[in-house]
């Protein structure tokens, strides 16, 4: 495992934080994922908070990556086929602006990357991509309860009825 002062960070929000962690858990080059907050105005959201829709955060997940192994580009490839980014403030049964599709980020050539990213992505949907991209102003880490969370429980319904379903579509597209 790399040195965590020679990781990269992207953060992205893609619907519920739990379904996103759980397909970049399966990415080679990924070496920390860190469920949270961000994008929003409340100074100390919790999952309560967020869950209000109140909060102007979004469910988010802060992906420590080795850019030796995997760009930041290769990232948001990934990112395009693990949500659908054309409904606003909504994924599946998940509604609310906690579960809107965002990209934030860290510096000029991250927000470079993310919007020719975008512009790119385009094409392979039916309908217009409604991501933000926005600058990071603060990560907030979410409970521990809700880390590494389809590990830790892969028999809690949600996991096997909304999570499953999503690995084993970027499984069958990642081995195409």
């Amino acid at each position: 495992m790399s040195e965590q002062k020679d990781l990269e960070y992207a953060i992205l929000g893609g619907g519920c934080f739990w379904c996103v962690e759980a397909i970049y858990q399966l990415v080679d080059g990924v070496e920390s994922i860190v469920s949270g907050y961000a994008g929003g105005h409340d100074p100390a959201p919790n999952y309560k908070s967020i869950c209000t829709g109140l909060t102007g955060h979004a469910e988010v997940i802060r992906v420590g990556f080795d850019p030796n192994k995997i760009s930041y580009k290769n990232i948001l490839e990934i990112f395009w086929e693990a949500h659908d980014p054309t409904t606003r403030n909504k994924q599946g049964n998940d509604e609310g602006p906690q579960y809107r599709s965002i990209i934030l980020y860290e510096n000029q050539t991250q927000k470079e990357i993310a919007e020719a990213s975008r512009s790119d992505a385009g094409p392979k949907f039916a309908s217009p991509i409604v991501t933000e991209i926005v600058a990071l102003e603060k990560f907030f880490p979410a409970e521990n309860y809700h880390q590494n969370y389809f590990r830790l429980n892969p028999a809690q319904p949600y996991c096997h009825y909304v999570i499953r379903p999503k690995i084993e579509k970027f499984l069958k597209k990642k081995t195409h």
